[in-house]
């Protein structure tokens, strides 16, 4: 038995040009997977075949998994405490192995199992093709299309054979059977019919290496892509830097009359690029990004990563572009939110904002409209600004004393430690996935549940007025405004709720309903 176990491996191994360990694997999984059929259920099973005398040992295994997290697969796993007393020094991921009676090895076995060995012969071939392929460094693929299923296009490159999916090939081009076709290695897919790499005529890295082939003081290091942006097909944003004052990176990458970015725009199918110097200095960045318009001016806010941009009305809508392209393939580019609006629209948000502040500040320091005016005007937004601002600042504004400044700072104080109290409150009995939902703080948490939502799910369904309210005004009055559906809102709390329509909301209710919706199912 142990030597037609040798004989079948070195076989294999000359037939299939493979080395014998490879071999020995495959023939070690057959092995264990024929064995499997023994019992029911899914059991792990271990075969183990010496390689000098073809003798093989089988185990069955148990995966040692933490006490709490209980059974999952009762057939292949075991608590650690009762792992504990086979083998006092074990610990959780590791495995307690028992022996079992090896299958009997003959002629017909060989047969029966010569396929499985085969097929996970091939799949090892599949995978050292593939790690060789990749150790070469290479991002863009050039090849044959040999084959067309479903719409993909399979791509013939050398031994490789990758897909290009319908979804990632440039909008309105026709691929064909025996075209050639360049493309960017966008991932790689692990399944049952062994590894496949998918590739992407779309992606921003694709452009990204398009231009490194063609300029050459990328790859020498003078010149640097630092990000990029597509609408396949039609148009592209590419953001370039130099640290070497002697080159012009722009026009290195547009190269002579042209011929560079000529070069990219053919292989793209006509996508028409602009290059972008890139700056350190985001707003700088973002007006470049935004050419050719003309920016009048520009207001960043770093708490929400976002940047309004005003411009005149001539420029209006060659920064929003076509269906808004340009100003959302320059957010791509600069990673930052852009808004783009006119001079009387900024004006309108500003005065809208500076009211929500008065009235924040009228509510929550018991100030009249005076005060809170002249807090605004100062730029004061917050109560944690009034609070721990260096006195110095406040003693500068010529319209309040130094009691005065002494008594809105302890009263800003005294509403924060009030509101953190009442947050605490309002976090008992909270659902924890709520409370440690990714971006959420426990002062919000704790103004939500003081207003009644407990629950990711009560949160998920918030619409975003109600959540800016609870954001926003005092807990009672933010929780009566929920429950009579807004029917006695003020022009003043509106305004207050809708400066709290910020991106962050957003996103802190977005990934609640995605969370909510994955825990339904």
């Amino acid at each position: 038995m142990s030597r037609e176990i040798l004989l079948l491996v070195d076989a294999l191994a000359r037939e299939k040009n493979v080395d014998k360990e490879i071999v020995f694997g495959a023939l070690e999984h057959a092995l264990a997977q024929a064995t499997k059929k023994r019992y029911e259920g899914e059991v792990d099973i271990r075969v183990s075949v010496d390689r000098d005398t073809g003798e093989f040992e089988s185990f069955r295994r148990w995966h040692v998994v933490p006490d709490e997290a209980g059974l999952q697969l009762p057939d292949q796993e075991i608590l650690h405490f009762e792992a504990k007393e086979q083998i006092p020094d074990i610990e959780v991921d590791d495995h307690i192995e028992e022996p079992i009676q090896s299958l009997d090895f003959g002629r017909r076995f060989a047969q029966d199992t010569k396929q499985v060995v085969l097929q996970r012969i091939r799949d090892a071939e599949r995978e050292q093709i593939l790690a060789d392929f990749l150790a070469r460094g290479d991002a863009l693929v050039t090849g044959t299309i040999k084959r067309m299923e479903r719409g993909d296009a399979i791509v013939e490159s050398g031994k490789i054979e990758a897909r290009l999916p319908r979804d990632q090939m440039i909008p309105k081009e026709n691929l064909r059977i025996g075209d050639r076709v360049r493309a960017y290695i966008q991932r790689i897919e692990r399944n049952a019919r062994g590894p496949q790499v998918i590739l992407s005529r779309t992606a921003p890295e694709f452009i990204m290496k398009l231009f490194e082939l063609e300029v050459p003081e990328i790859e020498q290091g003078l010149l640097e892509i630092k990000s990029a942006a597509r609408d396949a097909g039609v148009r592209a944003k590419i953001a370039v830097f130099t640290s070497d004052k002697r080159i012009d990176p722009i026009g290195t990458c547009v190269g002579m009359r042209g011929s560079r970015v000529q070069a990219v725009t053919a292989e793209l199918g006509g996508e028409r690029v602009d290059i972008v110097l890139w700056s350190e200095d985001p707003a700088q960045f973002v007006i470049g990004a935004l050419a050719p318009a003309n920016v009048s001016s520009i207001m960043v806010d770093e708490d929400e990563h976002a940047m309004d941009v005003v411009v005149d009305e001539e420029n209006l809508a060659i920064a929003i572009g076509r269906g808004g392209q340009n100003v959302r393939l320059a957010s791509e580019l600069t990673g930052w939110q852009i808004n783009i609006m006119t001079a009387d629209q900024s004006a309108q948000k500003a005065e809208a904002e500076t009211s929500a502040v008065r009235q924040l500040f009228m509510d929550r320091l018991d100030v009249d409209a005076e005060v809170a005016e002249i807090l605004a005007k100062e730029g004061f937004s917050s109560l944690e600004e009034i609070a721990y601002v260096p006195i110095s600042e406040m003693l500068d504004i010529e319209a309040f004393d130094e009691d005065t400044v002494n008594e809105l700072r302890n009263r800003a104080r005294d509403a924060l430690v009030t509101e953190a109290i009442a947050s605490e409150e309002g976090l008992e009995g909270m659902e924890d996935a709520l409370v440690n939902l990714e971006g959420m703080d426990r002062v919000t948490a704790g103004r939500l549940g003081l207003a009644g939502i407990k629950t990711l799910e009560a949160f998920s369904g918030m619409a975003y007025d109600e959540f800016g309210a609870v954001l926003a005004l005092p807990a009672d009055r933010a929780r009566a405004l929920i429950d009579e559906q807004f029917a006695s809102v003020t022009d003043e709390e509106m305004k207050l709720i809708d400066s709290k329509y910020d991106s962050r909301a957003k996103a802190l209710q977005a990934k609640a309903w995605s969370l909510a919706e994955a825990n339904q199912g």
